[in-house]
């Protein structure tokens, strides 16, 4: 759900993240306010417990959900010199001064009239009493926090005001919602400051308003959801909590129908639907966990490189392979719980070789690095051509093993010499083929990898790697089994094209 954010600093504008860099607020949790998501708290806040390792102290925001989108459709766009920059907590944006909030507010003050009666006006005024008393009783922990708190109460006056002679101001609405959220994040436990929850409760009130006037405000259904889901978190394993995350799941349903380009929601709404996981009832897990699985896959295919996803992904099929063998149940149609510990340690390992530096993947990589096959990432069977004949009768085609490591896949062919006769010399003539070639894509010759619907291809989930030197199909034994071939295919080419190759020979050598 950026590499970390710093502290929760106001940021104007959206930026796509590669969720790893401006690091959202999810590590294993949803992206919080700012991926962001996603892919956290802020890029801190939404942190599940990972399932493979406890938390790490280490990781600091990179374990922080992603962080806080800020709404595009009032985002000032780049060619307005004057545009006000609206209070909003993304990553790899630039921090807003205090001098620069106090200029570019300072229009607001200079508006009058108003087409809203009296009325009207006073009413909003009432409503908008609770939170700013809310906002304005909060101290930071520390000097900065203070620093940042001071400047939250400006912002929260000046969306007051506005609501004030506008009640219908969904971008003030959404922006107070974020000073409030902002504001929980910066709620010292030793102050007489109000609770961490009331300003989440009060953020979502904004955020239900602002959405209810622009229904389309998916940035605000992103940040909404990340509110709720810290709710959540604070309630434990209970029925509220169930309840809290059920409402997550579906405001990052509706972020996603509305951006469906957000690699970060998607993580987001993963994370949620695990934690919903862990409180229902067993009946129930096992298509939540599921789905869960499917929007960290969607994620991925987003944003191959998005480590947060990859290593979320890595974990609930680690939870799924644990419950497995705890329950005893074993499907025909389901992947052993050997495949599902194998599965997740090749996305804990990809995580880790596109992030070496984050404490949390490597402790996790400790955990399930006997499971891989080593020496290689993954090894498994396909259906295959004869070697240089794309497209044979299908009774040409066999099934046959093979393995994928840091530089290729690789046909595995099993040679038997037979012992035929003897020369006249006494030596002993071998009339086994010990020149039989076998099918290898190398991981730089890559273009492309989808599953394929050729008709030509034998019965089966088909698969096409595109390369420099044409096309390769291939037949996995099922659906669920080509999804795991596409995603170690991707993941590999992936950390290959970002220079960390040699990371991952290390891991899978050892």
């Amino acid at each position: 759900m950026p590499e970390t954010t710093e502290e929760s600093e106001l940021h104007n504008g959206h930026q796509p993240q590669a969720e790893p860099e401006p690091e959202s607020k999810a590590e294993s949790q949803p992206e919080s306010k700012t991926e962001p998501g996603p892919e956290n708290k802020p890029e801190e806040a939404l942190k599940l417990e990972p399932v493979v390792t406890g938390a790490d102290p280490n990781t600091k925001e990179e374990d922080k959900e992603s962080s806080i989108q800020s709404n595009d459709a009032a985002t000032p766009s780049s060619t307005d010199q004057n545009a006000r920059p609206q209070l909003r907590k993304d990553e790899g944006n630039r921090t807003f001064t205090m001098r620069e909030l106090l200029t570019e507010f300072k229009s607001d003050e200079e508006e009058v009239g108003s087409p809203y009666s009296r009325e009207s006006t006073q009413r909003q005024s009432n409503q908008n009493s609770a939170a700013m008393e809310l906002v304005s009783s909060v101290t930071g922990a520390d000097e900065e926090g203070q620093s940042r708190q001071r400047v939250l109460v400006y912002a929260a006056k000046r969306y007051a005001a506005a609501l004030e002679k506008n009640p219908e101001d969904y971008d003030a609405l959404y922006n107070w919602a974020l000073v409030l959220q902002e504001s929980a994040d910066n709620v010292s436990p030793d102050s007489t400051s109000p609770s961490k929850d009331d300003l989440l409760e009060e953020a979502c009130k904004k955020y239900d308003d602002a959405t209810r006037l622009c229904p389309t405000l998916h940035d605000a259904f992103y940040n909404w959801a990340i509110a709720i889901s810290d709710r959540a978190k604070m309630r434990g394993r209970t029925k509220e909590a169930e309840e809290l995350w059920e409402q997550a799941t579906k405001n990052y349903e509706k972020a996603v129908q509305l951006n469906w380009n957000s690699p970060q929601a998607l993580n987001n709404w993963g994370l949620a639907l695990q934690e919903l996981s862990a409180i229902v009832s067993a009946r129930e897990k096992q298509k939540i966990v599921k789905t869960a699985i499917s929007k960290f896959r969607e994620a991925i295919r987003l944003q191959f490189d998005f480590h947060r996803a990859i290593y979320n992904l890595g974990t609930v099929l680690y939870a799924l392979a644990e419950d497995s063998v705890e329950t005893g149940t074993t499907n025909p149609k389901e992947m052993s719980s050997n495949e599902l510990y194998s599965q997740s340690a090749i996305y804990i390992a990809a995580a880790h070789a596109l992030k070496p530096n984050y404490s949390v993947y490597s402790s996790a990589l400790k955990l399930v690095h006997s499971m891989l096959p080593l020496p290689h990432l993954k090894d498994g069977y396909l259906t295959a051509p004869p070697f240089g004949n794309t497209f044979p009768p299908h009774s040409d085609w066999k099934r046959t093993e093979f393995f994928l490591n840091q530089e290729a896949l690789q046909q595995v062919i099993k040679v038997e010499q037979k012992q035929v006769s003897r020369s006249l010399s006494g030596r002993i003539v071998d009339a086994g083929n010990t020149d039989k070639k076998a099918i290898r894509v190398d991981i730089p010759d890559i273009i492309s990898v989808s599953a394929s619907a050729d008709l030509t291809l034998p019965p089966g989930a088909g698969l096409c790697i595109n390369t420099t030197s044409g096309q390769v199909f291939l037949v996995a034994d099922s659906w669920e089994s080509l999804d795991g071939w596409l995603d170690a295919l991707r993941l590999v080419y992936t950390i290959y094209a970002r220079g960390k190759i040699d990371v991952l020979a290390g891991i899978i050598a050892t």
